[in-house]
């Protein structure tokens, strides 16, 4: 089964990628996902769209990586969240809400996928998030995390 991806999946592939894989993973995981679209003669025009949309976002080399590197890890990240009188969480900040105060700080807008956390951010305090920027860059950045 031939189809586009709109998404990067691991092990796969990047959005605007041609892929072809089992009907079942295909028909059973990638389309209703959202993660990928049938591929057809005339799906050129999508193609392109996809892949300058990702081009958009992507970083552009090691350089490029460096320089945002250098960005993150400048800024003061806050991100509040509900918790406890013991200051324990009600459940876990999400990667999307550590996105999200990345760019309301004023960083740039992150993909939810490239940021990682050694163990799920439970409690208040300051915790050190890594978002990988490229194969060969990470950043290493303090996030606080304060009750709302």
């Amino acid at each position: 089964m031939k189809l586009i991806l709109t998404t990067a999946v691991d092990k796969l592939g990047i959005a605007g990628d041609i892929v072809d894989v089992r009907p079942g993973y295909g028909r059973n995981y990638l389309l209703p996902q959202g993660h990928a679209i049938v591929w057809t003669k005339g799906a050129d025009k999508q193609i392109e769209g996809i892949q300058r949309a990702r081009d958009a976002r992507q970083i552009r080399g090691i350089d490029h990586a460096s320089e945002v590197r250098t960005q993150l890890e400048g800024l003061n990240v806050k991100v509040k969240a509900r918790a406890g009188e013991s200051g324990t969480l009600f459940g876990a900040v999400t990667t999307s809400a550590l996105a999200l105060a990345v760019k309301a700080a004023g960083g740039p807008a992150l993909d939810k996928r490239s940021i990682s956390v050694a163990k799920p951010i439970k409690t208040l305090g300051t915790h050190q998030i890594n978002i990988k920027l490229h194969d060969a860059v990470t950043a290493h950045i303090p996030v606080e995390v304060v009750a709302a």
